[in-house]
């Protein structure tokens, strides 16, 4: 299918593996390469004709809003704001909490803690290619994947294993110490089965609400692998390596 219009940003987290550089903004409003990561991701969106981002906030909401509120270019953005729950939903119960903004049909879910850069830049195309893949008939969810050796800021033994078929097969569920492929934060979703979900605040990734792993189960969870460098900046070391990566 082609890129869908709308896409849900999730920045709505504490950030508290950032700290200090959270102790007084959000994590989206840390700066990597002069950029702050949310302008990162949703300049990513734009590029790939995205024109509708929902951003979903609870700590340091005001300065978030205020922020995307002076910003230029696309995508308009629309505000799902959590601060009326003591804490953040995480990913599941921010996609189900922003129905009303999002609708039912499939979307992009991006986290705002992942930068990269592409092989061949410009034009890029990962986000392009992860949604021209999806096929809702056989698929609930594609997530964009990157490889293990080109990843940094990521302390973890993998995530996933990619079939021929690209099917996703967790390390956790195969019992493997290692896999090759690391999430990379983004994803196309059909959210409706989130929405069913009956509790309010979980995640999705095998271990939380434990989605994924029934979708991977059920042959339904599939991946694309993004030929690039991917960053992912969830502390201020990986923020640093990342700074260093951009400047080359």
């Amino acid at each position: 299918m082609t890129v869908p219009k709308s896409a849900i940003v999730l920045a709505a987290g504490l950030g508290t593996r950032m700290r200090p550089l959270t102790n007084d903004r959000p994590k989206a409003l840390v700066e990597v390469g002069g950029k702050a990561l949310i302008d990162h991701m949703l300049d990513r969106l734009a590029e790939a004709g995205v024109e509708r981002a929902v951003v979903n906030v609870h700590a340091f909401a005001d300065a978030l809003i205020s922020h995307l509120a002076r910003r230029g270019g696309g995508p308009t953005v629309a505000i799902s704001d959590e601060r009326a729950h003591p804490e953040p939903l995480e990913t599941g119960g921010g996609i189900k909490f922003a129905r009303q903004l999002v609708g039912d049909a499939p979307i992009l879910v991006a986290n705002i803690d992942s930068v990269w850069i592409e092989d061949g830049e410009p034009p890029a195309r990962a986000i392009a290619d992860l949604c021209r893949g999806f096929e809702p008939e056989r698929m609930t969810a594609r997530l964009m994947l990157a490889h293990m050796e080109r990843t940094s800021g990521f302390d973890g033994p993998g995530d996933f294993f990619l079939a021929d078929d690209g099917r996703l097969e967790g390390r956790r569920s195969r019992g493997a110490p290692a896999a090759p492929l690391n999430y990379m934060g983004v994803h196309i979703v059909d959210p409706r089965p989130i929405y069913a979900h009956d509790q309010t605040a979980f995640g999705l990734f095998p271990g939380g609400a434990g989605l994924w792993g029934d979708w991977s189960a059920a042959g339904r969870l599939h991946g694309a692998v993004m030929d690039g460098d991917w960053m992912h900046v969830g502390d201020p070391v990986a923020r640093d390596l990342a700074e260093a990566r951009l400047s080359e």
